[in-house]
């Protein structure tokens, strides 16, 4: 199956809500729990997908990296777990504590949230600046399993970096590429 890219949802657009379980705590976390930070991230991952374990160290690095830093950053897993048992919510928490995340990795059992960001792919990130706005969406870096290329995060973190010293995030944007989300039966989006 060849992999999937990101949607590239405009820049500009709202950050759409979300309310969903942390797989860790299994407190809710919403849109407004994180509305005071000058940054909001969100990342589109699973625990199967051979480019999501390929940047797993990555993203750990990334979330100490920016751990005190003023932005939340939030995982969300949307796949089906009925059919892809490996992305259900006690082992995505399983991994998220192995692997130190210290970012929350929450369950869209419904697949509603990952609609309305036209998530696509495993991995797809998405950076919303102060207003809560689009500024950034596409690859982590520019490293794929096999590639021989470095994790290193370096498009998400210029553009990161470039929000929390309050300037324009510039460049061109890649669109990230990964294994499709896994849609439940019926419940495939049409963007």
């Amino acid at each position: 199956m060849p992999a999937a890219t990101s949607a590239m949802l405009a820049l500009g657009t709202p950050a759409p809500g979300f309310d969903l379980p942390d797989t860790v705590s299994g407190a809710r976390l919403s849109l407004h729990d994180v509305a005071g930070s000058k940054a909001l991230v969100v990342m589109f991952i699973c625990n199967h997908c051979p480019y999501v374990v390929h940047i797993q160290q990555g993203l750990a690095e990334f979330g100490r990296d920016y751990a005190e830093a003023d932005v939340a950053i939030v995982g969300i897993s949307a796949n089906d777990a009925e059919n892809y048992p490996d992305d259900a919510p006690d082992l995505l928490g399983r991994v998220a504590r192995r692997r130190g995340y210290r970012f929350p990795v929450l369950y869209d059992e419904t697949q509603e949230v990952a609609k309305s960001y036209t998530a696509t792919c495993t991995p797809d990130f998405f950076l919303f600046g102060p207003e809560r706005t689009l500024v950034y969406r596409g690859q982590f870096d520019r490293s794929r399993p096999g590639s021989g290329v470095p994790v290193t995060g370096e498009d998400l973190r210029a553009a990161l970096d470039a929000v929390l010293e309050e300037r324009p995030v510039t460049g061109s944007q890649y669109p990230s590429m990964g294994c499709s989300i896994k849609w439940k039966p019926g419940n495939s989006p049409s963007y």
